[in-house]
């Protein structure tokens, strides 16, 4: 007779007791992807940084570092070149070591308020839109609350700095301030919140020519015009990264309101700050070294424009990036030109 086959029972692992269920879930509730984009680098830097924190206070830590932007340090870097522009241009030169400190550190404390309000806004928007849908307050690691502390002290801190300064710097501050709380509202009741943005991010540079000069020349409200239309391009840019989410949240830009002719408007636009340039350089007397960062920020604006051209998304993401090295660029050409005058 053949052996009678016998087969060994399967083994099932055990169903998992309720409540680790449960726990399970509710990690992978309150563990959200990070924000879409977030630097890598960036990112790494942070953990290095934290890692001596206990570990109760480690992940909050975490996510207000990530609310202010921390991870993405692109953002300061375009604040910080305009206020260096003004910096150097009121100076004639290498500024004063007190302004330049002051501005370079109320640049991060502005850059990181402004971001803390603008999520605040946007708490309700945010969830809608894949590149966002990871910033803390949207998936709920940072309470609104907690995020309209972080803009107040942020703000003291800066409005601390500037007391350093003069009267009509101070004075200056009030209006900064304000349109640093007003533009994350500016998405729901107009087409141009890019431009608010840019007064935004641009007011430094009336208030660095009156922390040096304690005036405002015509050569720094001229640059001041230019930095919001750079804004403009580069958060342009930027919000065609969105547009199609945008659209679907009802929230509104400056690449829907440009819709099918964006391409030609941001290069009308980078036309026209290139013009600017040329009226700054020649205002300033600026020398050879000048002119050559504007001919170099021309050729990165015509390399933009070859990044851009079939709107993909991680295309206009890097070419918004890019505009570090318009900024970099010109600010050598500035400070390289007063140098040798």
């Amino acid at each position: 007779m053949a052996p009678t086959s016998r087969k060994r029972p399967r083994r099932t692992s055990p169903a998992p007791a309720p409540h680790r269920a449960r726990a399970a879930a509710t990690t992978q509730r309150v563990q959200p992807a990070r924000p879409a984009d977030s630097s890598t680098r960036a990112a790494r830097v942070l953990d290095w940084l934290l890692q001596k924190l206990p570990e109760q206070h480690r992940q909050k830590a975490h996510d207000i570092l990530v609310l202010t932007r921390m991870d993405r340090p692109i953002g300061a870097l375009l604040l910080l070149w305009p206020t260096w522009w003004a910096l150097w241009l009121a100076a004639g030169d290498f500024p004063p070591w007190k302004p330049l400190i002051i501005f370079t550190l109320g640049v991060f404390a502005m850059r990181a308020a402004g971001c803390a309000i603008n999520d605040y806004a946007d708490r309700n928007l945010d969830p809608q839109v894949a590149r966002t849908a990871g910033r803390p307050v949207a998936s709920g690691r940072v309470t609104p609350r907690e995020a309209l502390i972080v803009f107040a002290s942020l703000l003291v801190f800066a409005f601390l700095l500037v007391l350093m300064t003069n009267a009509l710097t101070i004075k200056l501050s009030f209006i900064g301030a304000a349109l640093a709380a007003l533009y994350p509202f500016t998405k729901r009741h107009t087409d141009l919140p890019q431009v608010v943005l840019g007064a935004a991010f641009g007011w430094s540079i009336p208030m660095a020519f009156a922390a040096v000069q304690s005036t405002v020349p015509p050569v720094g409200w001229l640059l001041f015009i230019g930095n919001i239309l750079w804004s403009v391009i580069y958060d342009t840019e930027y919000a065609m990264v969105d547009r199609e989410d945008d659209i679907k949240a009802g929230a509104r830009s400056t690449a829907i309101l440009f819709g099918d002719a964006d391409l030609l408007i941001i290069g009308v636009l980078m036309g026209t700050l290139t013009v600017a340039l040329v009226m700054i350089g020649t205002r300033a007397h600026l020398g050879w070294p000048y002119w050559l960062g504007v001919a170099a920020a021309a050729g990165l604006f015509a390399w933009q424009q070859w990044l851009i051209r079939n709107r993909e998304r991680d295309a206009c993401l890097a070419a918004f990036r890019h505009n570090n090295w318009v900024g970099l660029t010109l600010w050598i050409g500035i400070a390289l030109a007063l140098a040798i005058r």
